[in-house]
């Protein structure tokens, strides 16, 4: 193996975020040249000899026990979703299957109907990386009205929510604090590919963002690790000006690794004022207000 790999660049991103008074460590060693807890310092703590924590890290070990990722998780003050990924890396290094290039995702008929069900609010149906499955009216005005309605349609035209938010300047300009959101979708990105660590469709995606957003390589850099819930962001929309919506993540039953992304309003606040001038607008103009994703056959073909 070549460099450290995913568990090897994770475990030494979170060391390096740890001081020694944040684990109860007095630093009386000579002047640090990094920041961040010490290899020795992290294997102390953990209860492993040095050389096995530093083979861990050089990607030269793969088979840690799950008694050894428990002592490093408490010895990291890793969080609950931080060590759920430690564990899908472990398991990804002992066990790495030939990767195959996987078939584009589909929204069956039910997450069709959800869709529609909900379309008093703005909602899209993102996949595993977090390509655009279909969104309503309002979801497609709100959050991304500059492109073609029929786009997630398309395999080979479907939007990415992750390349939009980084390479877009439309959506980067939509988030007030653009940092703030493109940071929650980057900690959602590390799960994904914790999840998926042979997917090479997820890996491309990854590449092209490294190769074009430096703000993309800053932030993954940080390995932070954290779903995507609940949040509120606030929206500076070209057609209605300003909206603060709360974006929340929604499982879907029969496709578990979809998600349901609604936008909601408190009632009766002028965000909820402005998603009503902008459903009144979007319907005025666009010509498939009454569907989700599904164009007639003639329509294809134009």
């Amino acid at each position: 193996m070549n460099g450290p790999g995913p568990l090897g660049a994770f475990l030494q991103a979170r060391r390096a975020r740890l001081r020694p008074e944040d684990v109860g460590l007095r630093d009386l060693g000579p002047r640090r040249r990094v920041a961040g807890l010490r290899r020795e310092e992290l294997a102390q703590l953990a209860g492993v000899s040095v050389s096995y924590y530093a083979r861990l890290e050089q990607g030269q070990s793969r088979g840690a026990s799950a008694e050894v990722l428990d002592a490093i998780a408490r010895a990291l003050l890793l969080d609950d979703h931080e060590r759920e990924h430690l564990d899908r890396l472990a398991g990804a290094a002992r066990h790495a299957p030939r990767p195959r290039r996987p078939r584009p995702e589909k929204l069956a008929d039910e997450t069709r109907d959800l869709l529609r069900a909900v379309d008093g609010v703005p909602a899209i149906v993102l996949g595993r990386r977090t390509d655009v499955l279909a969104w309503n009216t309002l979801g497609h005005a709100l959050l991304a009205g500059h492109l073609d309605f029929l786009d997630p349609d398309d395999p080979a035209r479907r939007p990415n929510m992750s390349r939009m938010l980084f390479l877009d300047p439309h959506c980067q300009e939509l988030y007030a604090d653009w940092k703030r959101k493109a940071r929650a979708v980057v900690g959602n990105l590390r799960i994904a590919v914790g999840r998926h660590p042979q997917d090479p469709l997820l890996a491309e995606l990854i590449g092209a963002l490294t190769m074009k957003s430096p703000e993309f390589v800053a932030l993954w850099g940080e390995h932070r690790v954290a779903p995507c819930d609940a949040a509120a962001y606030e929206l500076h929309h070209p057609v209605v000006g300003t909206v603060t919506v709360t974006q929340q993540t929604l499982s879907i039953a029969r496709s578990p690794e979809q998600a349901l992304i609604v936008c909601t309003t408190p009632a009766g606040s002028s965000s909820e004022e402005a998603l009503a001038l902008l459903r009144q607008a979007g319907g005025s103009r666009a010509p498939h207000a009454d569907r989700v994703g599904v164009p007639e056959k003639p329509l294809r073909q134009v």
